[in-house]
């Protein structure tokens, strides 16, 4: 798509399609495809549409998307492309690729989806609110890579009785789509699997047929064409994709150097690096494992 349309799995992009004021049916559409409510969602409140040159020009800015539905669900939206670790592997033979201690990190999602839920949680009450003002509160993760150990493309999370399976509350849900397990026979009519198409290739023929009896997917398509042809637009787009690129590196980077030095003291040296390069504490606490405090005093030993 380099000299055609724009990557839409780009978070620039996404931001954009599915997160703008302009386009509330898109957003609305692409909602109710994943959570598939009994009473569809109507109206959706976008909380966070600005996309500043600065976020996209900073390697660990996070362009999510924030909602609140007119059921007042909390949302977020996050889309994570795939860090190459593969040439690492030969560094390290005696291990097998997804048993290695540092070479998932970046795809600690479960640990970031739960971190970032948390806090979106928190964040509805002010001192002294009681906590029936807490609303639902959803994460998307929407992954260009297989992560989950299962076939399926698309998992939703909540908290359960582990024997009876009984639900406690469905206040908290986490969504896992993983597009590269999208099967080629998958049913286009479920309207999940449409938008995934959308997001894999939107000038396949597939996304051809869809877009002419699906409005949303139409709307979604032509404003990605309207980012496509807009010049300043695009040069928006290089920088992020740029930027995206170069975060890829520097956590390579910092991973190599930590298993040159061990297994042992990896996931210190990792942190270290990670120190170095100006990275913030919370996503260092993310990518290693390590507590605030271990940091600290790595901090303090550099």
């Amino acid at each position: 798509m380099n000299r055609g349309l724009l990557d839409p799995k780009i978070d620039f992009v996404f931001k954009k399609i599915f997160g703008s004021e302009k386009h509330p049916r898109v957003l609305i559409s692409f909602l109710n495809a994943i959570l598939k409510p009994i009473n569809p969602i109507s109206n959706v409140e976008i909380r966070n549409s600005d996309l500043e040159k600065e976020f996209l020009d900073d390697k660990f800015s996070r362009l999510d998307i924030k909602a609140r539905t007119n059921k007042n669900e909390i949302i977020n939206i996050e889309i994570q492309l795939k860090i190459h670790f593969n040439h690492l592997v030969n560094d390290i033979p005696s291990l097998p690729f997804q048993e290695h201690p540092l070479l998932k990190n970046e795809y600690n999602m479960i640990q970031r989806s739960l971190y970032y839920w948390s806090k979106m949680y928190e964040e509805q009450l002010n001192e002294g609110d009681d906590y029936s003002k807490l609303e639902r509160t959803i994460c998307i993760n929407i992954l260009n890579f297989k992560y989950l150990d299962n076939n399926r493309f698309h998992n939703g999370y909540r908290l359960k009785e582990i024997e009876t399976n009984e639900e406690l509350t469905n206040i908290q849900e986490i969504h896992f789509i993983e597009i590269p397990k999208l099967s080629e026979d998958s049913d286009e009519k479920d309207m999940l699997v449409a938008w995934m198409e959308f997001l894999k290739n939107p000038e396949s023929e597939k996304v051809r047929s869809l877009e002419l009896t699906i409005s949303e997917i139409r709307e979604a398509k032509d404003e990605l064409i309207r980012i496509s042809n807009d010049k300043e637009q695009r040069l928006l787009y290089e920088m992020r994709s740029k930027t995206l690129k170069d975060k890829n590196s520097a956590l390579n980077e910092a991973e190599r150097k930590g298993i040159e030095k061990g297994i042992e003291k990896g996931i210190e040296k990792v942190a270290k690096n990670l120190l170095d390069m100006g990275i913030p504490i919370n996503e260092i606490i993310l990518a290693t494992g390590l507590s605030e405090n271990e940091i600290l005093n790595i901090k303090n030993n550099i």
